[in-house]
């Protein structure tokens, strides 16, 4: 095995893994109030609006503080701030169990202090994906992000083919204790952030010349490839992040993303009920939901794989959300559970195999800080989706009696991030391709250019 891809093998094996888990923990933590919805609304006396809301409006408070936290984990190093993050936010989702508690010492109402705190998960969250994604970015070659990103994502939809069965079962706890079953959901899930915060500050090291775990020729290797596609980059154009923040291009990014994630939120908080209301058991559901992510796993690796060996990422975006925007569309116009969930799968090849190309954007023109500002931007801009796409399917649900037409308003917004994909200049030939043993040189033939 020669030097780069000794190198690259050793950094994947000793980090991938280990912020899979991270990344699982969190968006399980994310999301799981999709599954405890199937209790915790008739106990709280939630409409689907006020679910809708109190679901997305994370987002309100995570776009808010998304940028100042990845600027401070920039500074501070990320094994320090991730630590800081994951504690935070493992102690705010424990704390959804006791909203009744909280909301009888208060004299606030249920929904408020269900509101509250997903505003406070928010703000604690904030910062954590674009810091791993900004991470990354130190450790990986532009040429292996794809593939890289995609292995890190992949948490997303693992988060529910193995997530979505534990809720399920969880909910099955509703008396024990005194408690109902959404509230063990809440507390046993936020266990392991608290957890794997402390282990955090003990295992992920915060830049190459830091890789202890590395011998000095790994290291040397790594640190002069970074450091030569930096100034690759920076020769072409040197941004600040005050110019990364408002440059058309990482607000074009944000658009897709944008585009992306009201797909994706939208159906993964309403998916559960959705689901539940074929007249299944909870457990049930839990296996059911499952269905459209073991598909986006498969599709998130390798769709990201292939984007990195035709060296062509805009076509690779544009095609998985149309397919994404195709799937939720023709699952609105049908009843049969079976097609249902046929046409979601089909939608989640689309909603996962994007997201890792997405990520390949913004990292083929800036670097440094500009680079954790403008992921962030771009993150906290393109997760405000997350506010709409829940909101948007609650109150729609609420105002027609069913989801057909909130299913029709997601695909419209896949449709809106194909559309920018498209329209926006992306040159590889910022991504190098030296050393990368699955494409050739940008100007060869055969490389497909985006």
């Amino acid at each position: 095995m020669d030097l780069e891809a000794r190198t690259l093998h050793r950094v994947t094996i000793r980090l991938i893994p280990f912020l899979m888990l991270c990344y699982f923990i969190a968006y399980l933590d994310r999301v799981n109030v999709g599954f405890a919805a199937l209790q915790m609304n008739k106990a709280l006396d939630l409409s689907a609006s006020a679910f809708g809301f109190g679901a997305g409006v994370f987002f309100i408070a995570y776009f808010f503080f998304e940028v100042p936290s990845n600027l401070l984990l920039e500074r501070f190093g990320a094994r320090r701030w991730i630590a800081r993050i994951m504690f935070t936010w493992g102690i705010l989702a424990g704390a959804m169990a006791f909203i009744p508690d909280i909301a009888r010492f208060t004299g606030l109402s249920a929904a408020h202090v269900f509101f509250g705190l997903r505003i406070l998960l928010g703000i604690a969250e904030a910062g954590f994906f674009p810091g791993i994604i900004f991470l990354l970015t130190l450790w990986f070659p532009a040429a292996y992000r794809g593939r890289v990103v995609g292995y890190f994502m992949a948490a997303i939809p693992l988060s529910t083919v193995i997530g979505g069965p534990i809720s399920g079962a969880l909910l099955s706890l509703d008396g024990r204790g005194g408690l109902g079953g959404w509230q063990w959901l809440y507390l046993i899930e936020a266990m392991p952030a608290v957890l794997l915060s402390v282990a955090v500050l003990f295992y992920l090291t915060d830049k190459p010349a830091d890789a202890t775990w590395l011998s000095k020729d790994e290291r040397d290797w790594l640190m002069a490839r970074q450091k030569q596609e930096r100034e690759h980059r920076e020769a072409v154009r040197h941004f600040s992040v005050k110019e990364a923040l408002i440059n058309p291009r990482v607000l074009a990014i944000a658009l897709i993303y944008f585009g992306a994630n009201a797909t994706n939120y939208g159906l993964s908080f309403f998916l559960p009920q959705i689901v539940k209301s074929f007249g299944l058991t909870n457990l049930q559901t839990g296996f059911v939901t499952s269905l459209p992510y073991v598909v986006g796993l498969a599709s998130m690796i390798l769709w990201g794989r292939h984007s990195d060996r035709r060296l062509e990422r805009r076509w690779h975006v544009a095609i998985a959300l149309f397919v994404a925007a195709a799937g939720i569309a023709a699952s609105a116009g049908l009843d049969n559970p079976v097609q249902k969930m046929i046409a979601l799968s089909i939608a989640g090849f689309g909603i996962f195999g994007c997201l890792p190309v997405i990520w390949t954007l913004p990292a083929a023109f800036l670097s440094g800080a500009a680079a954790a500002g403008g992921i962030a931007a771009i993150n906290s801009l393109g997760n405000l989706a997350g506010f709409f796409g829940p909101f948007a399917m609650g109150w729609i649900k609420d105002s027609t009696g069913g989801f057909g037409a909130g299913l029709l308003c997601l695909s419209g917004a896949g449709l809106v991030g194909m559309a920018a994909v498209l329209l926006l200049h992306h040159d590889t030939s910022l991504e190098t391709t030296h050393g990368n043993p699955h494409a050739r040189s940008p100007g060869e033939p055969g490389v497909a250019r985006s």
